[in-house]
């Protein structure tokens, strides 16, 4: 069996090593795959670089053929050039690579499935499967009418018809799928998985970052991992922030680990009223967030919310859990709310109901006298983020050699 495994993102984004590079481990070790062909589209300095993937195990099954993008172009000609240029560029890797099918992670980069499937009907299935396309347009990124939304969304119901198999990322989006008409046999869940290895707790290192940072070692530490804005809240996070301060007092100390500006976080956490030395802000390379994780007390995951949002699986709130942290984390997100309020592991608040957000506060503070939280946390991410879920998903789904 042969696969052509194609990502949206470029090899050193954290969402490729965060989740493709483990599902690649898991096709390596089958018997019955003879060779994966890792694709993913490059930007920017990457699309002009010379690139090498290191995976850390035996791989001599895997090879690596980025697409790359044209630089000096804006985000629309870019995303016009991803639809009309990759999909014959992609015909020619599945010809030559003798790929049998395509194994597509996220809705974007299933929709390139697609179109290479108009061409030549290969099959395809798209693991990581979400509505995309209202993700963007609920979160304000995207338009009713921009050619963008409207594409994509096209694009999702051709997946959701032509894909051999789906495998969406909560059981809330499966359900929806079957009420949409989508054969049930042809659909799996597959939360984002997590490496639970790497994340382990480990005290010693997260007591060694807290010195480096000037944290004392009694303070709780609040931890949050990516973005502001887009699908993320912006300022409601740093208003979030200064409650957690309110709330847990004068040894509160904040991580911020970010792609955003750092003077620009900086500035805004001031405003909210953090002293510079409360609080350490960088970005991280994704090998080093389990020590600041280690360095944490609990964690925010403040996700904008919308109807889809039922439908996502935050994969930083598996690495929360992995972690042992608690997690603040926005009322109707994925599986994970209704796991949190059914299993612990967390708060829930809802913005649209200021009430709750001292209420999740209280209930964090609860969880942390418990002396044995982070051993109980841990086991929600072995149980709903283990990465046997996707060896188990692609036993059942996938074409048998």
């Amino acid at each position: 069996m042969r696969i052509l495994f194609l990502g949206y993102w470029g090899l050193h984004d954290t969402l490729t090593v965060s989740t493709i590079l483990p599902h690649l481990r898991i096709l390596q070790e089958r018997s019955d795959v003879s060779a994966v062909r890792l694709v993913t589209i490059e930007r920017g300095v990457d699309a002009q670089a010379e690139l090498i993937l290191a995976l850390g195990f035996n791989a001599d099954k895997i090879s690596f053929e980025p697409l790359r993008s044209r630089p000096g172009r804006n985000v629309i000609l870019n995303k016009i050039e991803d639809f009309t240029r990759f999909p014959a560029e992609l015909v020619k890797q599945v010809a030559q690579f003798r790929a049998d099918f395509i194994l597509a992670r996220g809705a974007p980069a299933g929709a390139l499935a697609y179109l290479v499937w108009k061409q030549t009907q290969l099959p395809f299935y798209v693991e990581s499967f979400e509505p995309h396309a209202d993700y963007m347009l609920e979160s304000g990124v995207w338009k009713r009418y921009d050619p963008r939304f409207l594409f994509q969304r096209y694009w999702e119901q051709k997946q959701k018809q032509l894909a051999s198999g789906l495998l969406p990322v909560a059981e809330n989006y499966r359900q929806q799928l079957i009420k949409e008409g989508v054969a049930a046999d042809r659909i799996v869940t597959v939360p984002c998985s997590v490496d639970l290895t790497a994340f382990r707790n480990n005290t010693v290192l997260g007591a060694q970052i807290r010195v480096r940072l000037g944290f004392p070692a009694d303070a709780v530490v609040g931890v949050y991992v990516g973005k502001f804005g887009d699908i993320y809240y912006d300022q409601e996070a740093y208003e979030l922030f200064r409650t957690a301060a309110y709330e847990f007092g004068p040894a509160f100390r904040l991580i911020v680990l970010t792609p955003n500006s750092e003077a620009t976080v900086r500035a805004k956490l001031a405003a909210v009223g953090f002293a510079p030395d409360n609080v350490f802000v960088t970005k991280a390379p994704h090998a080093d967030v389990p020590g600041y994780l280690a360095a944490a007390s609990f964690a925010f995951a403040t996700i904008k919310p919308a109807e889809c949002r039922r439908f996502c699986s935050p994969i930083k709130v598996g690495e929360y859990w992995a972690a042992g942290l608690p997690v603040l984390l926005t009322e109707g997100v994925g599986d994970d709310s209704d796991i949190i309020q059914q299993e612990g592991g967390g708060a829930i608040f809802n913005l649209s109901r200021p009430e709750t957000v001292p209420a999740a506060f209280r209930q964090l503070q609860v969880l942390l006298q418990n002396p044995d939280h982070r051993i109980t946390i841990r086991g929600l991410a072995e149980r709903h983020r283990s990465v046997e879920r996707a060896r188990e998903a692609y036993a059942q789904l996938l074409p048998k050699a």
